[in-house]
């Protein structure tokens, strides 16, 4: 059990920095570093998914910042896409009313669906953010419509769009004239993580392949085992570890685990439970910063025994700030305000 426990010389309790906070004023940006904002569990279309994207162009609008690019965390795309129709404007509008499911037939989800342009471009428009938009695949982006992993990928070679998945798995080196910080994409549909059977038509989920993963997995290995920016940041949907409604994922710690800890991976930025949080393991090099509240319904954290730097029930988004020195992570509210904040350092120490 101790390798699982929190540090415990690090932490205050999540209420306590939740209320010391949320009414800060928007600490300090630096204006050279490279700034980047990141969520996940987002893809509904629906009011709360809008909320955070306002609160998201609010925040770098009153910083006076240009990010240079949004992470995309999985769960890009929920529910299945249904046939469009007009209003009385002649304004095209998504009918989601499951009270009409049977009357408006399903659509299948393509390259051309206009939830394309209603939920990714105009949500996050390229006038605030005009950079790339780094996306890996959640369980929803398998499961919800047929094929749907392959359409987000098809997606990406579509000319003129931000969306930028080359693969399942890709990295990103960012920085200039020397390369700050490595990212490597990955993806977490293992058999064993997202192969179960689905609870509404009792039928076997779709997910990676076997030969899939195993060819991930060598590429994970090698591309750690290269040259690397000073900073190394691993993104995925499902958590290695989690105080959330879905807990820890063992077959991602069993994979990789001791792989980050070898490799000195800096940080795991994830999705998949709903909600905004911050683990730090006793021993452990990498950092686990989860942000999962981009606009699904967010649910309840259950292991409460865990002690951890940060955990909230809440929709909201998280600001990567990156530096020769230090990577810094901030969640924030709906508001814009921070809720908390930690910067990691080269040589894997966390200050708050």
């Amino acid at each position: 059990m101790n390798r699982r426990r929190a540090l415990q010389t690090l932490f205050c309790s999540s209420a306590a920095l939740s209320l010391n906070l949320r009414n800060q004023a928007y600490a300090a940006v630096a204006p050279e570093a490279i700034h980047l904002l990141a969520i996940g569990d987002f893809g509904t279309g629906g009011q709360d998914q809008k909320n955070v994207a306002q609160a998201m162009q609010k925040y770098v609008a009153d910083q006076k910042i240009k990010p240079a690019g949004l992470w995309f965390i999985g769960d890009n795309v929920y529910g299945p896409t249904y046939e469009e129709t007009e209003n009385s404007d002649g304004k095209s509008i998504k009918n989601k009313d499951k009270t009409q499911e049977k009357k408006e037939p399903k659509k299948s989800f393509t390259v051309k669906s206009r939830r394309w342009k209603d939920e990714i471009e105009d949500m996050y428009p390229v006038s605030v953010f005009p950079g790339p938009q780094w996306a890996v695949l959640g369980n929803h982006d398998y499961h919800d419509n047929e094929g749907g992993e392959k359409v987000q990928l098809a997606y990406a070679k579509e000319k003129g769009v931000r969306w930028h998945m080359p693969e399942k798995w890709y990295r990103v080196d960012l920085g200039s004239p020397k390369p700050l910080v490595t990212f490597l994409a990955v993806d977490t549909n293992f058999e064993s993580i997202s192969g179960g059977k689905s609870r509404k038509t009792g039928k076997k989920q779709t997910h990676m392949s076997a030969k899939e993963e195993e060819k991930q997995h060598e590429w994970l290995k090698a591309e750690l085992a290269k040259p690397r920016a000073p900073f190394t940041v691993v993104v995925g949907h499902h958590p290695l570890y989690s105080n959330g409604s879905h807990r820890d994922t063992q077959p991602l710690i069993e994979k990789w685990g001791d792989l980050f800890q070898e490799q000195k991976v800096h940080a795991y930025l994830c999705g998949h439970d709903h909600d905004l949080q911050h683990l730090e393991l006793e021993g452990k090099f990498t950092s686990f910063i989860l942000s999962g509240g981009g606009g699904a319904r967010i649910r309840k954290l259950t292991n409460t025994e865990r002690k951890m730097p940060y955990g909230l029930d809440i929709n909201g988004f998280t600001h990567l700030q990156i530096q020769p020195d230090s990577l810094t992570f901030t969640h924030h509210g709906l508001d814009g305000g921070v809720l908390h904040r930690f910067a990691k350092k080269l040589d894997g120490s966390v200050v708050m």
